[in-house]
């Protein structure tokens, strides 16, 4: 039985990850902005769950996790860092106080949550951390540029901690998926507020694949039909970004 530590529980992969976890068995501490919203999952296991307030862009948030796990399952065995969000806009059309909380997330929140479990993985043998990248982290398109910039960062700092974490017996598992059914084109997803003309033939496609696809995607509530189904499939197939992978960086 393991120990697992979560965040960005609330919704999306996140969300299924913790399900899975704790059906399977496992102890699981999981976290999102607001507890509140992960009280159901603690309801139905009260024996293995935990739930705690976790922005990872607060300090002190991700240490108090770590904590309540140690407490209360006796250690950590696995870390994974989900929580973060999208962005589109061109790399002229964003404004910093629209693209600087996206590194606050997705790169410094997911290296102060790691800095904060690596002692308690430490003293767990086979202890894992799992980095969500993206498809977006291996190749980059116009409109994702910022994005692309913080699941690249993932990648470069999985790899290095792969190798520091090696001879320790822990691994690092890089998660690279790409367009499945979730929020990310709603909640999940910013916009650049700015338009510029210049960049309607690339980056102003993105922002409409947007528009038009949150919402629709194949297996959306009330979009059973197969007609459907069959075009968003044929959307989702046309999308950016779409290797799927998983890869363990080993030290």
């Amino acid at each position: 039985m393991k120990t697992w530590l979560i965040t960005g529980c609330s919704s999306g992969l996140g969300r299924q990850l913790a399900e899975a976890v704790a059906a399977r068995g496992d102890r699981l501490v999981a976290t999102a902005r607001s507890a509140d919203d992960l009280q159901p999952l603690c309801e139905r296991f009260p024996k293995t769950v935990r739930a705690i307030s976790l922005d990872v862009t607060r300090a002190g948030d991700a240490a108090k996790a770590v904590a309540l796990a140690e407490h209360v399952f006796g250690g950590l065995d696995v870390l994974v860092n989900n929580a973060g969000f999208g962005f589109i806009g061109a790399i002229e059309e964003a404004e910093p106080r629209e693209y600087r909380p996206l590194f606050e997330v997705n790169v410094f929140g997911l290296i102060e949550t790691t800095r904060a479990a690596l002692p308690a993985l430490r003293r767990r043998p086979g202890g894992r951390v799992v980095n969500l990248s993206s498809g977006a982290g291996i190749a980059g398109s116009a409109g994702f540029g910022f994005y692309n910039a913080t699941k690249f960062a993932v990648e470069g700092l999985s790899e290095a901690l792969a190798h520091e974490l090696g001879p320790l017996g822990l691994k690092v598992i890089i998660v690279e998926p790409g367009p499945f059914r979730t929020e990310f084109l709603g909640r999940s997803m910013a916009t650049a507020a700015r338009e510029i003309d210049a960049y309607a033939e690339t980056v102003r496609a993105r922002r409409r694949y947007r528009e038009t696809n949150d919402g629709r995607q194949a297996g959306e509530p009330g979009q059973g039909r197969r007609r459907h189904a069959a075009r968003d499939r044929r959307r989702a197939s046309a999308a950016p970004s779409s290797d799927r992978a998983a890869r363990s960086c080993d030290g």
